[in-house]
């Protein structure tokens, strides 16, 4: 009875072994070693026990269908496939070349100073000593000598760049009148020279004579100035540029009404418009960055030799006026509206990044750490205050991991195409 029990188990064990694929030398081996085992210590009951045993590892085995693993109990196996997946299941592939083609920037996650900051809105605007308003000399119809002079044009000192008519107005040509008047005194003052050393003119009456003289002659001369055949001339006090025409072509002026600003763009004012509840925060504030509302690019006062000119010791409104006074590299607009982030003093221990290292997704926020040298993974951040330039992170980041800060968007375009594969094929 015992031999023949012996005799149908040794049958189980060679059916089962053709089923698991017996050209598997490692598996054989296994198996075989853990049979003769059972032979040699194990009763009849031990040997159903140990047999049952190791029908269910070699079935875990051909699942995940590894024969150099044949050798690992079963929890070693799952725990190495376990592993494998979380280091790799999620990561994204972008290889060196990808980095080197976009510029790829990564950035080494540490606690650093960060600003407090205040956003706000402001303008920028030509101080009062950089502008000069062009006003009308005479009384007339005013006309432009270039037909596309266009704000912003350049203006020259001394260039005329409009003119007054008066030639077919009711009270006549200024000019000529002016010239009339002079002619005339100049006649009597030249008679009055002759009669004075004859007693015949007083010398009271000849002081008056000579006054009237001297006066419609300035008054020729000024009028006479700068004027052509088509009329008094009107020409730029300054160079620098257009800013302003506050009369259409055709329109009549009177003496010493407004015809054009020029401006000299060599300084600017930013106009900060700080709210009140902001108060507390004005003797904290010493620079500013903005981003003009015609530009993506962020400036920074303290880069264009900027200074705190002033601040509005009453408010305007809701809001209380912050001035700075900044050079004007060349494109920046007189009159132009901007993003203000007015910058207090630096905080210790804040954990911030360059704002072009956040993503966004349906109003959720991410960046891509670098987990290992072509490898990124996808994180989400919970962003804080901005400076313009840097924004503070308040959680998902930790001291010591690397982020792009340059690139982010071509690794977000990568990972919805080419993933790191899994660490086990099923």
């Amino acid at each position: 009875m015992n031999i023949h029990f012996k005799s149908l188990a040794c049958l189980c064990a060679a059916a089962l072994f053709a089923a698991c694929g017996g050209g598997q030398s490692g598996h054989h081996d296994h198996e075989h070693a853990h049979h003769d085992h059972a032979h040699e210590t194990h009763d009849t009951h031990s040997h159903d026990h140990s047999e049952h045993s190791h029908e269910g590892h070699t079935h875990d085995h051909t699942a995940y269908g590894h024969s150099e693993e044949a050798h690992h109990d079963h929890t070693h196996a799952g725990a190495t496939h376990a592993t494998r997946e979380h280091a790799h299941g999620s990561g994204i592939a972008f290889t060196r070349q990808q980095a080197e083609a976009v510029g790829l920037v990564v950035e080494t996650v540490e606690e650093v100073p960060f600003y407090g900051v205040i956003k706000t809105a402001g303008h920028l605007q030509a101080p009062v000593a950089d502008e000069a308003v062009v006003v009308a000399t005479s009384a007339g119809v005013l006309y432009y000598t270039q037909p596309s002079l266009a704000l912003g044009q350049p203006m020259s000192e001394g260039r005329a760049f409009a003119g007054i008519s008066a030639k077919k107005l009711q009270d006549g040509d200024p000019l000529v009148k002016a010239r009339l008047a002079y002619e005339t005194a100049k006649a009597e003052y030249e008679r009055a020279q002759r009669l004075v050393d004859d007693k015949i003119v007083s010398a009271k009456e000849f002081e008056q004579i000579r006054l009237r003289y001297e006066t419609a002659k300035t008054t020729y001369e000024a009028t006479a100035e700068g004027t052509t055949e088509r009329g008094a001339a009107l020409s730029s006090p300054m160079t620098g540029y257009l800013k302003q025409l506050l009369v259409e072509n055709g329109s009549y002026v009177e003496v010493g009404q407004p015809v054009a600003v020029v401006t000299q763009t060599r300084r600017l004012q930013l106009v900060a418009e700080m709210s009140e509840r902001d108060f507390a925060q004005l003797p904290k504030i010493s620079k500013a960055h903005f981003v003009p509302t015609y530009t993506d690019r962020l400036y920074k006062t303290d880069e264009l030799n900027g200074r705190l000119l002033a601040y509005g010791r009453l408010s305007v409104g809701a809001f209380v006026p912050v001035t700075f006074e900044i050079d004007n590299v060349g494109d920046l607009i007189a009159g132009s509206y901007a993003e203000v982030y007015l910058l207090t003093q630096p905080e210790g221990g804040v954990v911030s990044l360059p704002i072009e290292a956040l993503t966004e997704e349906q109003g959720l926020y991410y960046v891509y750490v670098q987990v290992c040298d072509e490898e990124f993974e996808k994180r989400e951040v919970h962003p804080g205050r901005r400076s313009g330039e840097r924004v503070e992170i308040l959680h998902g980041l930790h001291h010591g991991e690397r982020v792009v800060t340059h690139g982010a968007i071509q690794v977000k375009l990568a990972s919805m195409s080419t993933a790191i594969p899994h660490g086990h094929s099923h």
